[in-house]
């Protein structure tokens, strides 16, 4: 596509010497959406000499990862996407060696090695698992990029120590690499690469610019005419061309659409009654309405005005909808799929009849620690689902959550919302911007680096305590503290107070939680939740055992050395 990322291909396969080609490849080049949401996949797949099903296990380990990738999430990172697609690959082939005649002998079983590219926006993501090899080429010689799984036990002898379906887990080798025009990338099996010097593949590529499969072709014949008596397999992947606008236009289409006018209520607006407004600040306006087609209650969220001449600002208003329509969780605010064309631009959610986390706040100042954990645990279920989509929240605060009149607690506003998939097609996004508000923002976005979940954790963390509370644990030092060395002279102030009766383990869970350093937190939400649903005995008082437990004898001694002084006094009277 114009502007985007461009990729030369050719591959070629022979059988050689053998009966039977084992070697399995295959790529795919998607065009528009799925070009900058998945990028570009090359694979190939060498099957074991010892087994006679091992080419069934190379074209699956290979076809699956070409079509299954692709029906990933876009929110997904490439990382995330492709190794969840390679380890149900790895464990579909073992279990149908077990289940063969062979299921006690993996040699003879469905294994192969695998070696795949991913090539999405500027970077190239590696997979590998086996002896097959994935090179780039740097003028006359060749860059192996990959570690052979081969244990050697001597010059004539050795075998794979790691492949696909040859145990029910497998560790699959990951390497990311910036991409530059012209880049030049081999994959290729040991049939190839032990008898084709790397001069000879750049001679090859160079001779044949515009055809890369005359290229492959060239290779091989050039392995067998060197003696090689195995399969033969080659790929060449060429960058000839980057992406060099923003994939965040791609991700969020809006077809030339312009924010539309306020609406004055009561008015139809695009197929919609609206009713009234809702909710107004500097960034957006939200207005209930009526779907005129199906009679639901909807929210229109419609961008400000002061916003409309900044483009980024109109991205990320449009991601919001993108994100929610991605993510489903009772305690997720959900997105309504449009049933027919908009003429502006602007979202719709579900309508949420309730009050916002701080105005429920204000009319429970002094809340019980049960009423606290009820609310933060329906927090923690609708971070963990955005979480489990790689998408960081980024924006918690008691103005984002809403509490509906059943009591369901969900999590609203995406606008700040980092998705993985998004971040690896359009790495500038927000790369220095500090998104959420400054009092429930993680130390960590103040110098510099990426949010994680457990910067999340932290917000979230900020507000269970100042719902106990009524104040912050750090009270506005966090945003000045802009070093490392700041941060850690920061000082947590306890939550117990006379005026508060809040136990001394859930101080010291909140205590975790919001800890200046992300490494010193919780491991996951569910654990901070659970200790502030009950006491971890790890921040209980320790208490010193009796010293009768601690070394009997000396309790004994002691205790003889007592009665026998009493008996001294008792005789001395």
């Amino acid at each position: 596509m114009a502007g985007g990322l461009s990729v030369s291909i050719g591959q070629h396969s022979d059988q050689g010497r053998k009966p039977v080609n084992q070697d399995f490849h295959g790529a795919l080049l998607p065009e528009g959406r799925a070009l900058v949401s998945k990028g570009v996949v090359v694979a190939l797949a060498d099957g074991i000499s010892t087994s006679a099903v091992s080419r069934v296990a190379a074209e699956t380990a290979v076809k699956s990862l070409l079509t299954d990738y692709y029906c990933t999430s876009e929110a997904w990172s490439v990382k995330t996407s492709a190794q969840r697609v390679i380890d149900a690959v790895n464990s579909w082939l073992h279990a149908e060696t077990r289940r063969s005649r062979y299921g006690h002998d993996a040699d003879r079983g469905y294994v192969c090695t695998l070696s795949a590219m991913v090539l999405k926006s500027r970077s190239a993501h590696l997979f590998h698992i086996g002896d097959s090899r994935i090179f780039r080429l740097a003028g006359g010689a060749l860059e192996q990029l990959t570690d052979d799984h081969r244990v050697v036990l001597s010059s004539q002898e050795s075998y794979l120590g790691r492949a696909l379906g040859a145990a029910p887990n497998v560790e699959i080798d990951y390497r990311a690499l910036d991409l530059s025009p012209g880049d030049v990338y081999v994959l290729a099996t040991d049939g190839v690469y032990e008898h084709v010097a790397g001069r000879f593949v750049a001679q090859a590529v160079a001779a044949s610019p515009d055809d890369l499969a005359l290229a492959a072709r060239r290779i091989v014949e050039e392995a067998l005419a060197q003696g090689s008596t195995d399969n033969l397999t080659v790929q060449i992947a060429r960058i000839d061309a980057l992406p060099d606008g923003d994939a965040n236009d791609v991700f969020v289409q809006t077809d030339g659409m312009v924010p539309p006018p306020l609406p004055e209520a009561p008015c139809d607006f695009d197929g919609y009654r609206v009713l009234r407004a809702i909710h107004a600040n500097h960034r957006s306006h939200i207005h209930l309405a009526t779907d005129l087609e199906t009679g639901a209650r909807v929210a229109l969220k419609i961008p400000s005005v002061d916003l409309r001449g900044d483009q980024d600002y109109l991205r990320r208003f449009m991601m919001e909808e993108w994100i929610a329509r991605r993510v489903h969780s009772p305690h997720v605010l959900k997105a309504i799929p449009p049933t027919r064309r908009r003429n502006f631009l602007y979202t719709v959610t579900e309508y949420v009849e309730g009050r916002t986390l701080r105005q429920w706040m204000i009319d429970n100042p002094r809340p019980g620690l049960g009423a606290v954990v009820a609310i933060v645990e329906q927090i923690e279920k609708g971070l963990r689902t955005l979480h489990r989509m790689e998408m960081v929240h980024q924006d918690l605060r008691p103005e984002n959550v809403m509490i509906d009149r059943d009591g369901v607690v969900k999590i609203i506003d995406f606008g700040s919302t980092r998705v993985s998939g998004v971040r690896e097609a359009a790495p500038e996004i927000d790369a220095d911007a500090i998104l959420g508000t400054v009092q429930y923002a993680a130390p960590e976005y103040f110098v510099g680096e990426t949010g994680t979940p457990q910067s999340d954790l932290y917000a979230l963390g900020v507000i269970a305590y100042e719902m106990l509370t009524g104040r912050l644990p750090y009270g506005a030092e966090v945003s000045r503290a802009r070093s490392r060395k700041a941060q850690r002279k920061l000082r947590y102030a306890s939550a117990q107070s006379p005026a508060r009766r809040i136990p001394e383990w859930a101080d010291a869970a909140l205590r975790r939680a919001v800890d200046p350093d992300p490494l010193q937190r919780h491991d996951t939400l569910l654990e901070f939740v659970t200790d502030l649903r009950r006491p971890n005995p790890e921040f209980q008082p320790k208490r010193s055992r009796p010293l009768m437990e601690r070394n009997p004898l000396l309790f004994w001694q002691a205790l003889s050395l007592i009665l026998a002084g009493v008996i001294v006094l008792l005789l001395a009277r």
